[in-house]
């Protein structure tokens, strides 16, 4: 009961936290020239991505070809990213880099996508700070808004559906979503020449089929496939 904030009595103790452990990975002088040049280049709306990946590199990323950065990104400490060939990154993205973020080739960022790497220890008084890197993988896809926490491996070609809150790693070629995200469906890549039209015309036919009773049945959600509706 002495846990109660209406006894007077509150262990919470916001005034000992102490983050003196951590360090960025820069002088101070280079942080500050990130929040006021750098950062808003990388933010504006500047059609050119090979100028923001420029800026990105000068502040010590390591940034691969064919790069696609929208508008509105942002990025905690570029030092602290390493981004491969061909990936793209989507408006509004939200790149919360305490420690180090890798993500692999041909990656695709949702809009307002929030990767996280730091949190609070909320078993302890002084709401300790608590740092873990993030890996995003080869040919994995983050859906709109989708939100990854510390620590989260996605696989190569997995996918974290719209919206989704990861806690923990997705395996390969695997869709998890939801709120905490779980295994929707194996990730199936259609053959070089199938034509997309095929699976609107089908879409009908699989919405009454026993694919979508049986996702229901399993607790599995009906995949964004089955039901015709993108990420």
């Amino acid at each position: 009961m002495g846990n109660r904030i209406n006894d007077g009595i509150c262990p919470i103790k916001l005034e000992l936290y102490d983050n003196s452990w951590y360090h960025p990975g820069r002088h101070k002088i280079v942080q500050i020239a990130w929040l006021f040049l750098g950062l808003p280049l990388l933010r504006s709306a500047i059609p050119f991505s090979g100028i923001k990946c420029l800026v990105l590199r000068i502040f010590g990323a390591k940034v691969g070809r064919s790069v696609v950065i929208k508008p509105g990104v942002r990025v905690k400490y570029p030092w602290r990213i390493r981004i491969g060939d061909h990936v793209w990154i989507g408006e509004d993205s939200w790149i919360d880099n305490l420690t180090d973020i890798e993500i692999e080739d041909n990656v695709c960022l949702s809009q307002g996508v929030y990767l996280c790497t730091g949190n609070h220890d909320w078993s302890d008084q002084a709401f300790g700070l608590r740092i873990a890197p993030i890996h995003l993988s080869s040919g994995c896809w983050v859906g709109a808004k989708g939100f990854l926490l510390p620590g989260v491996c996605i696989g190569a070609g997995g996918v974290a559906a719209a919206g989704s809150v990861v806690l923990k790693n997705i395996p390969p070629w695997e869709i998890h979503g939801g709120n905490p995200a779980v295994f929707w469906k194996r990730r199936r890549i259609k053959p070089a020449g199938e034509p997309i039209a095929s699976e609107a015309a089908n879409c009908n036919e699989r919405l009454t089929d026993n694919s979508l009773s049986n996702a229901i049945d399993s607790t599995e959600a009906p995949s964004l496939e089955d039901s015709c509706r993108p990420l």
